[in-house]
């Protein structure tokens, strides 16, 4: 006859501890299994590609409309030049005479001269309307006189002769070249002029530009104990455009 086998009173030291709150002896459910081994949540960063594609895009974009525009404005600066045929004017000094030119034992000049200025619009659609014109006559980068010209506005395909007097009074040179004013029979002369102008076309008018020019070549007879003749150079002047483009002056 085959012996009993009685369970031990004893208790197990060591009982089967619940997976995650599972009941005694019952193993762990399936979720109880995932949740204890996923990992934690981590936000992953945006990968660096997309950002660098967008600004690439966007830089794209405004090269293409930047072109666009260049474009544009050849094709209507194109279009403007077929129709009008734009000149810049022409200046050129017709009449000078150095009526007075006096330096006194001190260095102090006092000087006048006369000057008549033909400006013409060689334009057959385009009308100039000018600022005050700003006139300074020169001998070997001394300053002999100042003076100024009226504002005016000058119809396309005409000419406009323009009379200014120069002046000097009290300004102080060094004694050598208050000697050489004083011993000279004739002196060169430069003739600068600085202004402004804009054109108008039909009803538009234009924003003005800087106009600068330069009349060099002439050689005038200085008064002694009578009046001086008047020369009559007739070479034309350099004319310069001083276009501003924000900051820059072309």
């Amino acid at each position: 006859m085959a012996d009993r086998v009685y369970p031990s009173s004893k208790p197990n030291p060591h009982p089967p501890q619940p997976l995650n709150g599972g009941g005694p002896g019952f193993p762990p459910t399936k979720s109880q299994v995932n949740s204890a081994t996923r990992l934690p949540y981590r936000p992953q960063p945006k990968p660096r590609s997309s950002r660098r594609g967008l600004c690439c895009s966007c830089c794209l974009w405004f090269i293409m409309l930047l072109v666009v525009l260049v474009i544009l404005a050849a094709i209507a600066g194109g279009v403007f030049y077929a129709i009008y045929r734009p000149h810049r004017p022409a200046f050129s000094v017709s009449v000078l005479r150095i009526a007075a030119l006096n330096v006194s034992a001190a260095g102090h000049l006092s000087s006048r001269v006369d000057l008549n200025v033909t400006a013409r619009n060689p334009n057959k659609k385009l009308i100039y309307f000018y600022d005050p014109i700003s006139v300074s006559v020169l001998s070997g980068g001394i300053d002999i006189g100042d003076g100024s010209i009226p504002a005016f506005v000058q119809d396309a395909g005409i000419a406009t002769v323009l009379s200014a007097t120069t002046s000097s009074s009290g300004q102080t040179l060094d004694s050598a070249a208050g000697n050489d004013l004083r011993k000279s029979s004739s002196l060169p002369l430069e003739v600068d002029m600085d202004t402004k102008a804009g054109v108008k076309i039909g009803g538009l008018k234009t924003k003005k530009i800087g106009i600068k020019v330069r009349c060099d070549g002439i050689r005038a007879p200085v008064p002694k104990a009578k009046a001086s003749a008047a020369v009559s150079p007739g070479d034309g002047c350099k004319v310069k455009l001083r276009i501003k483009i924000w900051k820059w002056t072309l």
